[in-house]
């Protein structure tokens, strides 16, 4: 079991593979995820071009990946009788294998490709893709990616994310604006001329730490 405070100071624990007793070769476990700085350019974006902002969490991400390491294990008394004592396979990413984040990252690109999004020179987990406004206006879709937390800009984003839940679940609970990403609290607030705009804080981030 591992036990973790997360960077917003919730507290979660996580039964897991044993995977500080495998060997996996460093190129297979290497996962990279979005910074903040991203995260505010794509809001900047957000607003000088009129878009919305969805974020979704993907649940038990690494287990919609294949498990890149070659591990078995001999079933238990949890297997059933007829299994118990056989070979078993591990088949997906299991949460606690060296490469298991670097699988389920691996499998997200494919379909954000699939999908029509490039991966940007500058982040590898800031996707873009060419759309149309409504009123014929050219420009970019944003896909940002920590981990399992997917943020989309787009003039319509709900279309984007519904088309990723239908090859992972996304938490139909956690679909919507964001307030917090990444540990830090999103708002948008009123400027002088009225118009709504994007902002991130770390006032909330603080006063918990406090």
């Amino acid at each position: 079991m591992v036990f973790d405070v997360k960077m917003d100071f919730t507290k979660k624990a996580r039964l897991v593979a044993g995977g500080h007793l495998t060997d996996a070769q460093s190129s297979m476990t290497y996962s990279s995820v979005v910074p903040r700085d991203s995260v505010r350019l794509a809001l900047m974006l957000a607003d000088l071009n009129g878009l919305e902002v969805l974020v979704g969490d993907v649940g038990n991400a690494y287990l919609n990946a294949p498990c890149r390491e070659k591990i078995w294990f001999r079933g238990g008394d949890k297997v059933g009788r007829k299994d118990r004592g056989a070979v078993c396979v591990v088949t997906r990413a299991l949460y606690g294998l060296k490469s298991s984040g670097s699988s389920w990252h691996a499998t997200l690109a494919q379909l954000l490709r699939d999908m029509g999004f490039e991966d940007t020179k500058a982040d590898p987990d800031m996707w873009q893709r060419p759309a149309t406004k409504k009123d014929g206006t050219k420009y970019y879709e944003l896909a940002l990616v920590y981990v399992n937390d997917i943020l989309i800009v787009s003039e319509n984003p709900r279309p984007v994310m519904m088309e990723i839940s239908k090859s992972f679940p996304i938490k139909e609970e956690s679909i919507g604006p964001p307030d917090t990403y990444l540990g830090t609290q999103v708002y948008q607030h009123s400027l002088p001329e009225g118009r709504l705009s994007w902002a991130m804080s770390s006032e909330k981030y603080v006063k918990n730490a406090v």
